[in-house]
């Protein structure tokens, strides 16, 4: 029987030799292990196998683990990719609910479980075609599947957008929105985020929350951001800052 190749989508050399030790006493079968530092690089080797077995980290240089995933499942969606990460951020689940094609095999493992149990879960999703979801992560996807609590895609915009510090008049330039138009997000943002229901008025104090503050607060606390994120959407930023200024003739 042939061996069964895997590729580890891995930037970090110790989690990746953590996996290849771990494959080696767990694994019954006779395997050989291709090791990608990016998310580019593991769609290459992927592309060129018939039946692609992944192990992915999320947060990686370049490409992360969600946008290989989705590049992958949209050219083989019978690819079994099976996400180990040491976040369970709600940004992640809620992306890779988005993208995950129908009857297709994934799993999702979080780095802190035991050897065991991470090796079980490989085995699950590569060798018996099943999907396994760590349970720390069910509990995120519950709240991420709530009509009440699920951000919409033009919630999850609005959060970007103040996050990255932008004024009303800005958002409203950069979305193609009236001010009302970004008030109107912003307010079902808060909804969901609950933050119109923390919010309370003392003599002499006022309000006791800037909303756009707190959202951002709680977003970080939820996992609906994060800095590593943040990066990428502010390099997006900027870029469009330069065609705005070019447009508008603004001198830096």
């Amino acid at each position: 029987m042939d061996p069964v190749q895997i590729i580890i989508a891995e930037d970090n050399p110790k989690d990746f030799e953590f996996l290849e030790h771990l494959l080696a006493e767990h694994l019954q079968q006779s395997f050989q292990v291709s090791r990608a530092n990016n998310g580019e690089d593991a769609l290459k080797m992927a592309l060129d196998s018939e039946q692609p077995l992944v192990i992915s980290d999320i947060q990686m240089p370049g490409m992360n683990g969600i946008d290989f995933a989705k590049s992958l499942w949209d050219k083989k969606p019978q690819a079994r990719i099976i996400f180990w990460s040491q976040f369970k951020d709600e940004m992640y689940v809620r992306s890779l609910l988005r993208i995950v094609p129908p009857e297709t095999v994934y799993g999702y493992i979080l780095k802190s479980n035991t050897k065991e149990r991470i090796a079980g879960a490989v085995v699950t999703v590569l060798i018996d075609e099943q999907c396994w979801i760590d349970p720390e992560v069910r509990k995120v996807q519950g709240r991420t599947g709530h009509s009440q609590t699920a951000l919409s895609d033009i919630e999850f915009e609005a959060l970007i957008d103040i996050s990255l510090g932008l004024t009303d008049n800005l958002i409203a330039q950069r979305r193609y929105l009236s001010r009302r138009g970004v008030q109107s997000r912003l307010n079902s943002l808060y909804n969901k985020l609950s933050i119109d229901q923390e919010q309370f008025q003392a003599e002499k104090v006022g309000e006791a929350f800037n909303p756009r503050n707190r959202a951002v607060s709680v977003a970080i606390h939820r996992g609906l951001i994060n800095s590593f994120e943040l990066e990428h959407e502010e390099k997006e930023l900027q870029k469009w800052l330069v065609q705005f200024k070019q447009r508008h003739k603004i001198n830096d």
